[in-house]
């Protein structure tokens, strides 16, 4: 056992076997709900749901082992929320395309995905990215997950006259938001370990106890088969021969990538890796997803990024691969247990993800206010990304405006020449999104 804790640096990084393995287990809860949304999504693409429920576990855990293992970060992986509903109700249902082809798309998507990690494309992107939109990015997928958390929780509702609302307190299953999140803050201010895995716990028996949350009437089931979609994407690849199909391989390919490359940079400063403004062993990391993104093609599912939920694992004091690891590990026995996941619902994560956000809007701080072509385009992203339910939308607002703000106070030579080319990547990358 020692020979792992010494790979995993749990000596320099202050961790432990039981803390390692709770933020595990918290990342797993918190981001479980996957096992079902996404073969809920394809299947309305036509996909057979048994299969693409397998293949969303693999893919998964896949993806959490080499981002454990070989880059060592607390990060997990799976399909990612948002690309899975382009591939289903705009490629497939919108377009036409067949879920056979999609999914083609995704394997060819993945390809260019792997080589342009292979020659460090996305690493240099990344560590090009101002320090102050870095700590922006961070506290922006803190208020979009917070944003998640009262949405699912009930306490925030969609309004035709104002876009947004508070939800309805005469809903049974919002008081149970309520009763978790008043737990889980008060054992977060009383400095309670595992608080917030704590506070999932409470929330969910509370829910069992009420009947709020229905009593699961079996523990182990079989998994699925995976021939429906297994290997299917590889058949297909001929059929990506349009200009409208390309439009989705690179759609696949963009979305992807800045919410992978949001998604790290915010939880690098969340957990204190950035060193110099520089996160260690970045290439590892994009070289897992990206390898996890080719493997859940072929197994049949959507694009795998990493995982803002993973904040949670790390609020509760993950800081290893360790922690990847064991939420591996949990999706590999969440295929045989699914029975017991469905007690693991909106409201019992919805309280974790909105003290994460508190957690992760701390980097506000950290930004340089005073000085508007900074304050601006910081703003756009720290904003952009609840309000345009995106991670990638809400970095291609700031990320646009930052290079135009900049020259307007005469710093443009400061701006790094990659940022340049991001401006119009980003001007492009919006343009495909809204392209008919």
């Amino acid at each position: 056992m020692s020979a792992i804790s010494k790979y995993f640096h749990f000596e320099e990084l202050g961790t432990d076997y039981r803390r390692e393995i709770l933020a595990g287990f918290t990342t797993f809860i918190s981001m479980s709900y996957i096992l079902f949304v996404n073969p809920n999504v394809l299947g309305a693409a036509k996909m057979d749901t048994g299969a693409v429920f397998t293949a969303t576990a693999l893919a998964s855990a896949l993806g959490c082992f080499l981002m454990g293992i070989l880059a060592r970060y607390p990060i997990a992986t799976a399909p990612a929320l948002g690309i899975n509903a382009f591939f289903a109700y705009s490629a497939v249902i919108g377009m036409g395309i067949s879920w056979q082809t999609a999914l083609a798309g995704v394997f060819v998507a993945s390809i260019i995905f792997v080589l342009i990690t292979i020659f460090k494309l996305r690493e240099i992107i990344i560590d090009a990215i101002p320090s102050d939109l870095k700590f922006a990015i961070s506290a922006g997928i803190g208020l979009f997950i917070a944003f998640i958390g009262l949405h699912q929780g009930g306490l925030v509702v969609a309004n035709k006259s104002t876009v947004v609302g508070l939800g309805s307190f005469t809903t049974a299953s919002t008081w149970l938001t309520v009763v978790g999140l008043v737990v889980t803050a008060v054992l977060m201010v009383r400095r309670v370990p595992g608080a917030i895995f704590i506070g999932m716990v409470v929330t969910a028996v509370v829910g069992l106890v009420t009947g709020l949350i229905p009593v699961p009437h079996g523990i182990v089931s079989a998994a699925p088969s995976l021939k429906p979609t297994f290997g299917v994407a590889l058949t297909h690849i001929g059929e990506i021969n349009t200009l409208q199909m390309w439009v989705v391989v690179l759609t696949f390919l963009l979305v992807t990538f800045f919410d992978t490359a949001g998604t790290l940079v915010g939880l690098a400063q969340q957990a204190g890796f950035m060193k110099d403004n520089k996160m260690p062993r970045v290439g590892k990391a994009l070289m897992s997803d990206s390898t996890a993104m080719l493997a859940g093609s072929v197994l049949g599912t959507s694009p795998v990024g990493a995982y803002v939920e993973s904040s949670a694992g790390i609020a509760v004091g993950g800081r290893s691969g360790f922690t990847a690891v064991v939420t591996g590990i949990l999706f590999i026995f969440g295929m045989f247990f699914s029975p017991l996941l469905a007690v693991i619902t909106d409201q019992v994560t919805a309280p974790a993800l909105i003290i994460v956000g508190v957690l992760m809007a701390q980097n506000l701080r950290q930004i340089n206010w005073s000085h508007l072509e900074i304050a601006i385009p910081s703003f756009l992203i720290v904003v952009g990304m609840p309000l345009t339910y995106s991670i990638s939308d809400g970095m291609a607002l700031g990320l646009i405006m930052y290079p135009i703000t900049m020259i307007a106070a005469k710093r443009g030579k400061e701006v790094h020449p990659i940022m340049y080319a991001l401006f119009f990547i980003f001007i492009g990358f919006m343009w495909i999104l809204n392209v008919k």
